[in-house]
């Protein structure tokens, strides 16, 4: 097998706004993104077969053999196996569902091949609250990948940890007097992060490369915060894909932020209706909003969207991509992509005043906001217009 290409199946347009600027396979749950985790597995190089606005910056190459993965389907010891096994003549399916298939190019014609059921049980991401509520497992399956044969760094003696064995430190991290606690499951450090005082954190959780905990932070189970995120106040259950930031004192339960996303001080997330009913969230398949199957779900945020002080989010709301949202009130619980506003109402959010804000943002970071950036937020601007009043 010369290389992988992950593609995007059904699952796509279930998985927006995360979606809007990334394949699937960029989405990170657990520690690692989801194409990092093939890498690991198969060792093979990865490119991705997406929507064509997104190839720009998420290449498609083909040379030779290849292996063609769903990327909705997480990897396992288990299922690579069997792929890298796979003939020419061969598809394995889910249902309905492709997961994987050897071609020399892509193809959608599988007529001729015989058809094979996944016998494996695998993690599945096929809707936007899979990202944290099967985030337990997956961070869980990623510490052992990443630390399989390896030792921590030291743990010191000014924090109090519970379970050493699942607790893993990665070199550079800095931790000050605090509280962690493996005993739910693994706690995994990475590169260059800093726990800074007083912090309580209970795994799973993942504090991945260059990120922080400012003082005081509590995280409950099933958290990741992604490179290079600052994080403060209380979290649970959420996921934080990196270059974001909650930095200040507020809740954040069982919830997904993208990249380049800031909650101001004081921002706080309802993730249980009032009356205890299952939670409806915004579905851009539909059109409508649809029921989750979950009792507790809190903010899906798009990439560049940020919120002011003090800012309340009900019970299951759907921010888009570079949203900003500000003032009393609780804003809508679907609020479209580059929207400007709150609970009053909202306006359009220009692409010209959207791209200088994102361009300080990520210089701040030393990464440079590029063409290829600016054409598929420009792409994202126009699909959504549909869904803005103005």
């Amino acid at each position: 097998m010369n290389q992988l290409v992950l593609f995007d199946g059904k699952a796509r347009e279930s998985l927006l706004p995360f979606t809007f600027t990334r394949p699937i396979a960029d989405i990170r749950i657990g520690i690692l993104k989801i194409s990092e985790k093939w890498e690991k597995y198969t060792q093979l190089p990865i490119s991705y077969k997406t929507e064509e606005y997104l190839q720009c910056k998420f290449p498609y190459s083909v040379e030779g053999k290849t292996l063609f993965v769903n990327a909705s389907y997480l990897p396992s010891k288990n299922l690579v196996d069997t792929l890298l096994q796979l003939k020419d003549d061969e598809v394995i399916n889910d249902g309905d569902e492709v997961v994987a298939f050897v071609a020399n190019d892509w193809t959608d014609d599988f007529s001729s091949r015989k058809s094979t059921e996944l016998a494996n049980d695998v993690l599945t991401v096929k809707h936007t609250w899979d990202i944290f509520s099967k985030n337990h497992q997956a961070i869980e399956q990623d510490f052992e990948l990443l630390t399989n044969g390896r030792k921590s760094q030291e743990i010191p003696s000014s924090v109090y940890a519970v379970n050493k064995e699942l607790i893993f430190v990665e070199e550079g991290a800095t931790l000050h007097n605090g509280s962690l606690n493996a005993s739910e499951g693994p706690i995994y450090i990475g590169k260059n992060t800093e726990i800074m005082e007083n912090c309580s954190v209970r795994g799973p959780f993942a504090l991945c490369e260059g990120a922080s905990l400012k003082m005081g932070t509590k995280i409950y189970t099933g958290t990741t915060v992604g490179p290079h995120s600052k994080v403060g106040g209380e979290v649970s259950n959420s996921v934080i894909f990196g270059f974001s930031n909650k930095g200040h004192d507020g809740f954040l339960g069982n919830s997904v932020l993208g990249e380049w996303c800031n909650l101001g001080a004081d921002t706080n997330t309802s993730n249980l209706k009032n009356n205890y009913a299952m939670v409806r969230l915004w579905d851009y398949t539909s059109g409508r909003f649809a029921d989750t199957g979950l009792q507790f779900c809190g903010l899906m945020m798009g990439d560049h969207s940020k919120c002011g002080i003090n800012t309340m989010f009900n019970t299951g709301t759907v921010v888009g991509v570079s949203a900003n949202i500000f003032g009393a009130g609780f804003p809508r619980n679907f609020i479209p992509s580059f929207s400007w506003g709150g609970s009053s109402g909202t306006i359009t959010y220009r692409t010209n005043k959207a791209f200088e804000v994102a361009e300080v943002v990520m210089q701040r970071r030393k990464i440079d906001f590029t063409e290829e950036d600016k054409s598929i937020l420009t792409h994202v601007f126009e699909a959504t217009q549909k869904y803005r009043k103005d």
